[in-house]
């Protein structure tokens, strides 16, 4: 197991790591994937629409692209559930969390052109196609920032501080100064009592 700083450290073992690592990732899933079931089922029910039969070329063309998109990403947040089943006893729970966290990744980033492509598609045909640009170009700029750039700056605090001494110890409180009269007795460095009873060890 990797040595990890004093004020990271968990004392688990690397099985118990994967373990941990592997039901905080289902927990992000049962997050992510309910966006995704809405996002589902709202472009599902959007084809049996009255309105939908007057849709122009590119916005029957951006249905079916967030369509799919919207398939794929389900299918990428589904996929960890699946590989931990048919893996399921074999030691490979390391293999799996890697695995899993690559294709939990991979579909945040489908999921950013998912949400986009809809947004596009619904002020398109409520506004027009300027507006319908704007919206998704929007949303896309906030997907990327609160998904991508957010924890890249948090990480780089993070960083920050720690080479800053962030998990130093804190300083001795400063001892107020006794008053007159008053005989303060030095307090024992520490570990001298354990040399004391090593040095009666020996004798």
């Amino acid at each position: 197991m990797a040595e990890h700083s004093p004020c990271t450290a968990r004392g688990e073992t690397p099985l118990q790591r994967a373990d941990r690592n592997f039901v905080e990732l289902l927990q992000e899933l049962r997050v992510t994937q309910t966006g995704v079931q809405i996002l589902f089922a709202f472009l599902l029910s959007l084809a049996f629409t009255s309105r939908f039969s007057s849709l122009d070329t590119t916005q029957r063309a951006t249905y079916v692209s967030t369509l799919l998109l919207a398939v794929l990403a389900a299918a990428l947040f589904t996929a960890p559930a699946a590989l931990h089943r048919s893996l399921f006893q074999q030691g490979a729970k390391p293999r799996i969390v890697q695995v899993s966290s690559r294709l939990a990744t991979t579909g945040l980033i489908v999921l950013v052109f998912a949400f986009s492509g809809s947004v596009l598609l619904v002020v398109d045909v409520t506004t027009g196609r300027a507006g319908g640009i704007a919206a998704g170009a929007a949303t896309f700029l906030v997907c990327v920032g609160l998904w991508g750039l957010l924890p890249r700056l948090v990480r780089r605090a993070g960083l920050r501080e720690a080479a800053n001494g962030g998990c130093e110890e804190p300083e001795p409180a400063v001892e107020e100064a006794a008053p007159q009269g008053t005989v303060r007795i030095p307090a024992p460095r520490r570990g001298g009592a354990s040399r004391r009873e090593a040095s009666l060890r020996r004798r």
